[in-house]
Parts: C-alpha cells; structure tokens; sequence
C-alpha cells in the first residue's frame, strides 16, 4: 500500500487489511483443510475413548468453523473495501501520469515539426546558395 493510504488507515483498518492478506493467501487455505483433515479424521477413525467430537455430526467443529467463517468474512470484506480503495488511488496516479506523458509526447512532435520544417527552409537556402554560387562562376 501507499504510505499516504497506510498513514490514513486506522488500527482497526490496517488489521482488516493484514487479515485479508493472510486469509486470502493458499497457506491459510492449506492450514484449513490440514485442520479439518486432522479434526475429521482422528473423530473418525481415532481411538474411541479420545474422540471429542463424534461423526457423523462434528458439532464440535461445525460450530468452531461457523464461528471462524462468520467473524472472518466482514473482516475480509472491510479489507477488500480498503485494498480496493488503494486500487483506485494507483489507477487515479496512473492515469495522470498518462495524461502528462501524453501533454509531453505532443510537445517533442510539434517541437520535431517545428524542427523539421526549419530544417527544411535552411535546406533550400543552401541549395539556393549552391545554385548562385555555381550560376556565377
């Protein structure tokens, strides 16, 4: 992010965007299914005496992954919100870059044009000289 955007963020705004950028990432992701591979499977096949969340409901883990889910989504939409915000801001400064590189390409042509026709009057000017210098011998 932009340090102008990053010094106008609050706490609670540079912790929606850290989230955002941790949960969206594939070790999150993996850090998940691991979890769940984990819980699921030794509630299933583990010894029966240590399982704390019997199959085939998994309360246990519905209600630990609705508790996740439901406190990391507005979080993650806040983060989008801000990073998409940012998105705009570099799209705004690209764009005026653009049109200042465009004001800039348009002056070094008309200043070539300038260039070229000027070059052209000296051109016939020389041929001129040439010709009278070459009429009078």
């Amino acid at each position: 992010m932009s340090v102008e955007l990053a010094r106008s963020l609050s706490p609670t705004d540079r912790l929606a965007v850290w989230v955002t950028d941790r949960v969206g990432s594939m070790a999150f992701f993996f850090a998940v299914a691991i979890w769940t591979i984990l819980w699921l499977g030794w509630n299933t096949v583990g010894p029966v005496e240590l399982r704390f969340d019997p199959g085939p409901a998994f309360a246990v883990w519905l209600f630990f992954s609705n508790l996740l889910q439901l406190h990391l989504m507005p979080l993650i939409m806040v983060g989008q919100n801000l990073q998409d915000r940012y998105g705009e801001l570099v799209a705004s400064a690209d764009f005026d870059i653009s049109q200042r590189t465009e004001a800039e390409v348009d002056a070094i042509l008309q200043h070539l044009t300038n260039q070229n026709a000027l070059m052209l009057e000296i051109l016939k000017r020389v041929e001129g000289l040439e010709s009278a210098g070459r009429a009078s011998r």
